[in-house]
């Protein structure tokens, strides 16, 4: 086939997916490509393997919050695809190799002694991420076969007009396929968010809709001014670091434990909310103490094809078995890693539990009788709302339980004596993996998926399993020690009047006025509000839609904000819902909701199934089987 052109892919993203990608297409060459040559151009403005998030040029202080053992680009036999199994080293085993020598790695300087000292419970430094993913890049195209070449472009995609792929230096790559590895899309203001930014335009204030923390100016933010942050999460915990320690502060290790900030003056005063009130949890700093369990075991696709009826409420029909299955986890783990506090043997439970709904009245009166100590039983509302019903009098004292609570949160996130926490986390990432699977099948009632699935879901994941590395909230107390972080309390509530922002809450009474709000998370996903210039000009073509979900029983649809794409193959979806055969989206703000590009090893990580299934579908089109 030497006559033959080429077939060429636009990649556009290269990034960790954009990368995971080209390397499942090296992976699966030797069974799909045939005699023709595919040449794969990269097109992103960032560096090819760290791309935006996880590109070298950011803050030193910016770390992921991930432990390093947990952190792998490749896959394992425990991924179940179509495409051979190519192994190759997390994090950690990265690490370890360059410093023995035994991989040729030309780290930057300015992470070599963190490289050096890496250990498995440390949570890295985005820049050292970076240079992993730089090297799992530069790996991937060395080990490309023979026929498939990559080219480079250090630009931004613009548009695409049939195989014509606008780049933003004034060239042209003529794609017959292309892939958008799309992360979390940047979103202009929605409607709330456009009458903060008028009133603060009107009046002189200050207001920063939600974005990606590590890319927008706060420089304008003033030394000594009150800020009032709507979000206690990852987004927070990066803007907290920025506006003190990246001001010129200072974390002191106290001789007893715990940290004391010594403010470089340039800091302003963070007043701190959310709707739960509280930060994320801590990251778990051990690992299982007894017998892993098998997951997920109630919550599996046999168990979500069994369930009854054509509309499922997501509250009401999937939430209890997604809460057996948290459970399933945690009791495991009590059982099998610290058999001295409980009363039956495991065998005996598991086959009891097994056969009970989830909170029925066996379920409770079986886990009363095996688990002695209520500290020692799950309690899922109390752990997604431990504010809920509480009130104080004054901000000191909301303030003085809060701390309380935040260092009984380190404590037992630091304790193998809570090893059955770890337990319910496993779980829980076990659970994320199926809900693809309630998507494609269409069964969820419409509201029920965008606003319970997709939103308190989604949130309750990210609070109990995506959370900040212990270090964090020990440098969030020291910050509250000193005066430059108050907390506003559960059910945050912020207006815009007498020409300020006025923040409110239910924990106590009484109210904060500022001059600048900061909403502190990323946005949501929005295809009708897609800042990028390339989705805005598919999307007003009608060759990208907003994914709207029917509603099985009424027929009514909702928007979910995400590219619509055919969770099967990941093929985009123009707007008629019709499938485009040479183009494809992958990444959490498509129809599969896939989560990091990059996992925990041994997971059957979505990610990477959904890429061996794309590269699989890519190759059928480069040389068709006869």
């Amino acid at each position: 086939m030497a006559d033959v052109p080429p077939f060429t892919l636009a990649v556009v993203g290269a990034g960790p997916r954009g990368v995971g990608v080209l390397e499942r297409l090296g992976a699966n060459a030797a069974d799909l490509l045939g005699g023709r040559r595919l040449e794969v151009h990269l097109i992103d403005p960032f560096p090819p393997g760290p791309g935006r998030v996880w590109r070298y040029d950011q803050s030193p202080l910016l770390r992921m919050n991930s432990m390093p053992e947990d952190v792998t680009m490749f896959t394992d036999d425990s991924v179940k695809m179509a495409g051979p199994v190519r192994p190759g080293p997390s994090l950690l085993e990265w690490a370890r190799k360059v410093r023995d020598g035994r991989l040729d790695v030309e780290v930057p300087p300015d992470v070599g002694a963190e490289l050096a000292a890496l250990d498995s419970f440390d949570f890295p430094t985005r820049r050292l991420q970076s240079a992993y993913l730089t090297w799992v890049y530069r790996t991937v195209v060395e080990d490309l076969p023979d026929g498939i070449d990559v080219v480079e472009h250090a630009a931004r995609a613009v548009g695409v007009d049939g195989r014509a792929v606008s780049l933003s230096d004034g060239s042209t790559v003529s794609a017959d396929a292309v892939v958008f590895t799309v992360g979390h899309l940047d979103a202009e203001p929605d409607g709330r968010e456009r009458e903060l930014v008028s009133f603060a335009a009107r009046h002189g204030l200050t207001y920063y809709p939600a974005g990606y923390t590590a890319d927008v100016d706060y420089s304008g933010i003033a030394p000594g001014e009150t800020v009032l942050v709507r979000g206690f999460g990852l987004a927070f915990v990066d803007l907290m670091l920025l506006l003190t320690e990246g001001r010129g502060g200072r974390f002191e290790e106290l001789p007893g434990g715990g940290l004391r900030y010594r403010p470089s003056g340039a800091e302003p005063v963070l007043h701190v909310g959310s709707r739960r009130g509280v930060p994320y949890h801590a990251k778990i700093g051990y690992r299982l103490r007894g017998k892993p369990a098998r997951l997920p075991r109630f919550f599996d696709a046999y168990a979500i094809d069994g369930l009854p009826g054509a509309a499922l409420d997501f509250r009401a029909d999937i939430w209890p078995l997604i809460a057996k299955e948290l459970a399933w986890g945690y009791y495991s783990e009590l059982f099998t890693g610290h058999p001295e506090r409980v009363r039956l043997d495991f065998a005996v439970f598991a086959d009891a539990f097994a056969d009970l709904a989830w909170d029925s009245p066996g379920m409770r009166e079986l886990i009363a009788r095996a688990v002695p100590a209520e500290a020692d039983r799950l309690d899922l509302d109390r752990l997604d709302r431990p504010l809920h019903g509480r009130e104080f009098g004054t901000a000191g004292e909301f303030g003085k339980a809060l701390r309380e609570y935040i260092e009984d949160d380190l404590a037992r996130r630091a304790d193998q004596e809570f090893s059955a926490d770890l337990g319910a986390f496993m779980a829980l990432l076990s659970v994320y993996g199926q809900l693809p699977i309630l998507v494609q099948k269409g069964r969820l009632g419409a509201e029920s998926q965008v606003s319970d699935m997709d939103g308190w879901f989604h949130g309750f994941f990210s609070y109990y399993a995506s959370g900040p590395p212990p270090r964090r909230l020990e440098e969030l107390l020291a910050l509250h020690e000193a005066g430059v972080v108050s907390f506003a309390g559960a059910e945050m509530r912020v207006t815009a009047e007498r020409d300020v922002f006025v923040a409110s809450g239910a924990s106590y009474p009484g109210t904060v006025e500022a001059r600048t709000l900061v909403e502190a998370r990323l946005p949501g996903p929005s295809v009708t509000r897609a800042a990028d210039a390339l989705l805005r000009q598919l999307r007003d073509a009608g060759e990208l839609a907003e994914e709207t979900v029917a509603d099985p029983a009424t027929g009514t649809l909702l928007p979910s904000g995400r590219i619509h794409t055919r969770v099967a193959d990941s093929r985009l979806l123009d707007g008629t819902g019709r499938p485009y055969p040479h183009r494809f989206a992958v990444g959490p703000h498509t129809s599969a909701r896939s989560a990091a590009a990059f996992t925990r090893p041994r997971t059957n990580a979505l990610s990477f199934r959904q890429n061996d299934a794309v590269a699989r579908e890519i190759l059928a089109l480069v040389s068709p089987p006869s």
